[in-house]
This record gives C-alpha cells, structure tokens and sequence, in this order.
C-alpha cells in the first residue's frame, strides 16, 4: 500500500502519517530526508525524533537525503512494517540544490522524482510519503524559488498517481482524496 500525505506548513501531516503507520504495521522505518545545515532545523529533527521515541510505536530510523528509490528498490520489507518517508520536498529540494548549476537541472530532478514513482510502484509493502503543497501562497520572487514550487507540485501530481491514498491535511484534519476525486464518465457521441 502507497500512501501520501500532504497539506501546508504546520498542518500537522507529520504527525498524522506517524500515527497512520503506527495504525497500518507493527513497526516502522522513518527514512528522513533533511539535512541539518542550522541550529533551527536540528532542533526541529530532534523534536520530530522525540515525538517518534515517545509514541509507543517502534521506529528505525534512517537518514537518506537523496537516495530514497534506491533504498526502496533495495529494501525487503518485514511483516508489519511500515516505511515513512519525511518529506518529499525536502528530498526534491536536495536534488534542485545539488543539480542547480547544470543546464538541465529541472530535467534531472524530473527523472529522479519518476525513478522515485517506478520504485514506488514496485515496493512490495506499505510505504507513507510526507510531503508539502508549496504553490498555494504567495509567487517567490526568485526564478529558483519558482522553479522548486513548479517542480514541487509536479512531483505531488506523478506521486499521487502512484498511490493508493492521497490523504490533504489541514488544521490538524485529514481528509482522504482519491475517495472525493471527481471522476470524468465517457462521453457518448451522437450521430
């Protein structure tokens, strides 16, 4: 089973895909994807570390900023277990800044976000995916800045097609998409 979870910041989607996990396996691996350049975003790991220590839930944890298809690809999942990836934009920014000098970069990152997608496909057990819907607000003012929220919501669009749920979180509340997704009938030509 492929779940995402998305919503704005703050939402508290990490938490609910934590407590989800905990209700789908009898385990889990939390692989985080961000990198603690600063004081600020160490506290912020080390708080989500502690939520996770204390929940009761047993968790694994695995630090892989770039390298989250191939740990799928390569990871044989134990009964009960539940993967949980936090988050996906902190992963796409970590390609967008390692491939922001090249020419190509938006076509770099695209091909990592759909060799995430197949793996995902592919992965045998349950897997929770975090990640942010950034194009709801305010136009950056930098063209880097417009190219992540572009390459951003284009990756929620090719991870969502890939999973089974696609949970939006707002004010604490999740809400279950594919469920509420309009659904265009066939069209019937006259004539």
């Amino acid at each position: 089973m492929r779940i995402m979870v998305t919503g704005g910041a703050r939402s508290g989607k990490s938490s609910f895909a934590e407590r989800y996990a905990a209700h789908l396996g009898k385990q889990g691996i939390y692989i985080a994807t961000a990198q603690p350049f600063d004081d600020e975003m160490a506290a912020r790991l080390a708080l989500h570390k502690e939520r996770r220590d204390e929940s009761g839930f047993s968790w694994s944890t695995v630090e892989e900023p770039f390298h989250v298809a191939e740990y799928l690809l390569s990871h044989v999942p134990s009964p009960g277990e539940a993967v949980l990836i936090d988050c996906l934009t902190l992963w796409l920014s970590n390609w967008v800044l390692r491939y922001e000098q090249e020419a190509d970069m938006e076509k770099k990152v695209g091909d990592r976000v759909d060799e995430l997608a197949a793996a995902l496909r592919q992965y045998p057990g349950t897997v929770l995916l975090v990640t942010n819907e950034v194009g709801s607000g305010i136009v950056p003012e930098y063209k880097l800045g417009r190219v992540y929220r572009d390459l951003a919501g284009r990756m929620n669009q090719r991870i969502a097609v890939a999973c089974d749920e696609v949970f939006l979180v707002t004010s604490g509340i999740p809400v279950e998409l594919k469920r509420l997704a309009f659904r265009f009938e066939p069209r019937q030509i006259d004539g």
